[in-house]
Formats: structure tokens, sequence, C-alpha cells
């Protein structure tokens, strides 16, 4: 626990997505009393927070056991009354199409190597040898669509949640506990973190909005997704703001509901979609790809512009998602798309997620980032691991690797930002090189 900080203490929460309200939760849980949430949007889920999704992907396999067996919990925990409403166990078709590269071939083997040799799940896993396999299993899934060449497995363990609708689940449970939020430009949005200099060091005393208010603070945690530099430069340096592209069908009633229990249906080269939506009759489609980074030239720091600017889908993205269609539900390929946007998200160079202090600030300040594009399904859980670092006897982070990592020497991130990890297909682009021309003025 930081020096001195007791359960009555303020603590100031930066920050309304996955994290941070999954923080607010278990700090709640655990006696915490004075518990205070500041978002820069007028509502909850923020239109920023990469959260604020029509659905994200629940699946365990992961080719590090460690965060197979993190899934594993935060799956246990999906089951629990506040977030079982939002968990849908679907099953995670995850193959690859017929034209795919060796790298999708051999990323998908060793995910599947990694479900089968797991106590846990390797009951759940369906061999996918053909096309006529996926049909006997799933008949939306008939003669129509080609599904040329695809294999690869079924994990009925896995599925997906309803992002949007479980953040505004845990709003309201957060509220009825207590805590109190402070939404919107002029009351949530955070100018900076306000220090003060000790005979220990420096010291965060609290945080000042945009509006001049300052906000007194024993603790404050920086949960700020892709604009986490933006409050703490330094961890601009091992964190940047990456985003993919997601595009929606809007479907018919009669075509919502003839699509009900199809799995999370990945191919791994070419992307992936979901059961629609039946509140919205929204198909989900995102394709495969390195992903965007906007990186400043001055600084080198990536962060996310805004959201009108965000409101696309690449050319190259799009023309993934409709050959998606075309595999699987053919009948769709050449419907509009509809809501497309960029979602921005914190990524580390090895996906590894960052729950540390703050160094050089006494332990006063938390940053809690770099969900790097698989965070969200532990939105369950990950307000937990605060706590134990919080309440860690050392003081440390008690996951080595999601401790605060100093940049090293001489090596550069370069363009490809976090293209070593495995399983991302592509390099990564900046985002002024497909970012839309302005439009005329007139």
């Amino acid at each position: 626990m930081p020096p001195n900080l007791q359960r009555d203490d303020p603590i100031a929460i930066v920050g309304a997505g996955a994290f941070g309200l999954s923080t607010a939760l278990h700090l709640a849980d655990a006696g915490y009393t004075n518990i205070a949430v500041f978002e820069q949007d007028s509502t909850v889920p923020p239109a920023r927070s990469a959260a604020n999704d029509l659905n994200k992907i629940v699946r365990a396999e992961y080719e590090d056991p460690f965060y197979t067996d993190l899934t594993i919990k935060a799956i246990q925990a999906w089951q629990s009354p506040l977030f079982a409403p939002h968990f849908h166990r679907t099953g995670f078709l995850h193959c690859v199409s017929g034209a795919a590269p060796p790298k999708a071939q051999e990323t998908l083997n060793r995910f599947r190597a990694s479900a089968e040799r797991h106590p846990t799940l390797r009951k759940h896993v369906v061999p996918i040898d053909d096309a006529p396999a996926i049909r006997d299993l799933f008949w939306q899934y008939d003669n129509a669509a080609p599904l040329s060449g695809w294999h690869g497995y079924l994990n009925r363990f896995d599925g997906y949640a309803h992002s949007g609708d479980a953040l505004k689940a845990v709003y309201r449970e957060t509220r009825a506990r207590g805590v109190r939020f402070f939404l919107g430009e002029l009351h949530g949005a955070i100018k900076e973190i306000v220090y003060e200099d000790t005979p220990q060091g420096r010291r965060s005393t609290g945080v000042r909005t945009r509006a001049g208010r300052f906000h007194a603070a024993k603790l404050v945690i920086v949960a700020a997704g892709a604009a986490a530099a933006r409050l703490v430069p330094a961890v601009g340096q091992q964190v940047v703001a990456k985003s993919w592209s997601v595009a929606h069908v809007r479907l018919t009633d009669e075509e919502t509901s003839a699509l009900r229990g199809i799995p999370v249906t990945y191919a791994r080269d070419l992307g992936f979609l979901f059961e629609p939506d039946p509140k919205t009759n929204l198909l989900k489609l995102c394709p495969m790809g390195g992903g965007f980074i906007n990186t400043d030239p001055a600084t080198g720091v990536s962060l996310p512009p805004g959201l009108r600017e965000s409101a696309f889908m690449p050319a190259h993205d799009e023309a993934q998602v409709r050959k998606l269609l075309a595999h699987t539900l053919p009948y769709l390929a050449n419907r509009p798309l509809v809501q497309k946007s960029l979602c921005w998200f914190a990524d580390s160079s090895d996906s590894d997620f960052i729950i540390d202090y703050v160094p050089h600030t006494a332990s006063s300040v938390v940053i809690l980032s770099a969900d790097s594009g698989h965070g969200f399904k532990m939105f369950p859980i990950v307000g937990g691991w605060v706590k134990d670092l919080l309440q860690a006897p050392d003081g440390q982070q008690p996951v080595a690797r999601w401790r605060w990592k100093e940049p090293q020497a001489g090596k550069d991130k370069g363009q490809n930002w976090g293209g070593d990890v495995s399983w991302r297909l592509g390099e990564s682009k900046e985002f002024a090189e497909i970012r839309p021309p302005p439009e005329p003025k007139l």
C-alpha cells in the first residue's frame, strides 16, 4: 500500500473505461470509501473508450499459459450476477482460409495447441478440417457460403461480451456503492496531475480539471486508455495509441433472428464477425492487420486523434471485411457498411499490461494501461490487480511483467510497433497515410 494510504483517503481515478470502472468496483469492494472517477466524456461508456463498443471477443486460449489462466478466471467472473447478462458463450470458431499466409497458419496452430493441452479447455475443442465440418455445426453457414479452404478449430468455452452494456452495468453498480463520478468537459476533463516536492521526492496531491478546479487525492490512478501519455508523458516511451478499424452491417429483424447462435467467427487472415445484436440489428465486422498509430513527429509519441477524424474505415480494411462476408455470409457481402470507425487503444510492444506506480512519484500515481487490444475480456477482474498492487507488502507490482519498463537505450520502436507479437499479422501504418482528405469548407 502507498505510504500512509488509509481506506478513507481520497483516490482519484482518471478514466471511466473498462480499466477505470473495474478498478473503482474492486477498490469499493475492498473497503475504500472515498473514490472519485473523472471522465471527460459526458456519458458512460465514454465515446473515446475502446470498450464503448457493441461487443468484444472473450477467448481463453493464448500461446502464453499465463494469460490463458487469467482469462479462465475472468470467464468465471463473467458468469457472476453482475456480469452474466452481458456474456454470451457462443463459441470461438478460429480458422484460416485456404489462401492464408504461413504466419497465420502457424499462429492458429499454436493457439489450438494451447487450448488442446489445457485441462480446462481441451474438452471444449472441436477440430474443424473443412467447410462441411463448419456447416454441420452451424446451419447458418449453408452451401452458399464457400468458406474456401477454411480449417482450424471451434472452442466452445469461449464467446463474446456486450462491452458497452457491461460498462453501463458497472457504472450503475459503483455509483450505488458510493463512488462519485465527475463527467464532461467542465467537471471531468483532467488537465494535469498536480505534484508537490517533499523530502521523499515529488508526490502527487491530486488532479486539476481543464476548467481549473483542483481535486485533492492521496492516490491518482491513470486509466486513460490510448490518451494516458497526455497525463503521464513518460509512459509514451512504452505505450502507443494504436487502432484497428470496425464496421457494421444493419440487418432486418428476420436476418438477425436467423443468425442467432453463430459463433465468433475468426479467419485469422481475413478478420472476424459476431452474432448480430438483437437490440440494434447490427452485425459487427473487424479486419485483420497491423493497425494504425498516430505519431507526433516532434515528440515521437502516438496519441489518438479526435472522434470525428476516426469515423471511417480504410479502403483496404473494407475490402478485407467484404471478403470475409463473401466467404461466410455472401448475401451480405455488398450491403452498405455503417458506423465505421477506428477503435483506439493503448498498445505495448509485447502486449503485456502496465499496472504499476509511476517512477519518481513516491507511489502516489498508478498507471493502468496497455490493454493492447486484448484487455477487455479481463474487465471483471482487472481492477483486482490494482488492489493487489496497493496492498503488496513490499510496495512492488507482484507480477514482474506488468511493472514499469524503462526504454532500452538504442532501441527504436520503429514503424512496426508491436509487430513482434506473434499473433498479429501485417505492419503498423501511420494514421496520416490512411486518413481521408479533409472535406472542403463551403
